[in-house]
């Protein structure tokens, strides 16, 4: 055993998960160091979402386990971002992470200017909820998430909708986040953001990791420029096609399957 090795944050292990009759996570095991950023990449309707949810605890999964050691966190041992983060407009942004700090144990006034000091909103701290920006509103939700400083962090595509400065300045972020010794899944179909910052790359697609590795790695193994490139040689597509899944090993075709049935899990 190598005692330089960086301790694991996170380790899920054959994770299943299927909604009705379409089988979305098959086998799915995953381990995360503390201080790495690991990226999800896939498909739309590849389970991404899903499989966050599970590591964040939010839903259960059908088979396997995921275990997040206590000992190095804060006040939670996992902080969690949304696709879409919403809060009540009457409030400021410094009164909404005040709100959310009064459920969190050892966490006061002070550790909520840092919070949001440390996300990059510190000048408009007292600024109504309903005057952000969208990525000023991502900002604050991942302040939300990080509050309380939980040892695994997980964002479920953080840059959807926002601009290419406003994706940069939000990896940069997660990246500071890192460094500081938290341990980030993210979920992103921010490709060139994923390229630059992901320690770690996991391409989720028909049910498990189809490739795992860090971005050169996977340029490597696919003898491609970008990470982008390498994404089409893995699932297997080429510029232009469709890469929308309806879940694997499904019990009925595509066609016999409402769409209501996968819009309730499946990530966007």
């Amino acid at each position: 055993m190598n005692e330089d090795a960086p301790a694991t944050a996170l380790r899920a292990q054959a994770i299943d998960q299927s909604f009705g009759d379409v089988d979305v996570l098959s086998g799915v095991s995953l381990s995360v160091a503390r201080g790495e950023v690991a990226a999800v990449v896939g498909p739309n309707g590849s389970g991404k979402s899903t499989l966050l949810h599970i590591l964040a605890g939010i839903a259960a999964p059908d088979g396997g386990s995921v275990a997040v050691p206590r000992e190095a966190a804060g006040a939670r041992s996992v902080g969690y971002l949304p696709q879409r983060p919403a809060f009540r407009d009457g409030f400021s942004a410094r009164d909404t992470l005040g709100f959310y700090a009064q459920l969190l144990d050892g966490v006061d006034d002070d550790d909520v200017t840092a919070t949001l000091d440390r996300v990059g909103l510190g000048d408009v701290a007292d600024r109504s909820v309903g005057s952000l920006s969208g990525g000023m509103t991502r900002l604050l939700g991942l302040g939300e998430a990080v509050l309380g400083d939980p040892s695994v962090l997980l964002l479920d595509e953080p840059g959807s909708g926002l601009d290419p400065a406003m994706v940069e300045r939000l990896f940069s972020v997660v990246g500071d986040l890192a460094a500081d010794g938290t341990s980030v899944v993210v979920a992103s179909h921010e490709l060139p953001a994923v390229e630059a910052h992901a320690d770690t790359v996991h391409v989720l697609d028909e049910g498990n990791f189809a490739a795992s590795g860090s971005p050169a790695e996977l340029l490597t193994e696919t003898d491609t420029d970008s990470l982008s490139e390498a994404f089409l040689r893995i699932v297997r597509a080429q510029v232009g096609d469709s890469t929308v899944r309806a879940g694997v090993g499904s019990r009925r075709s595509a066609a016999e399957t409402d769409d209501d049935d996968l819009e309730v899990e499946a990530d966007e």
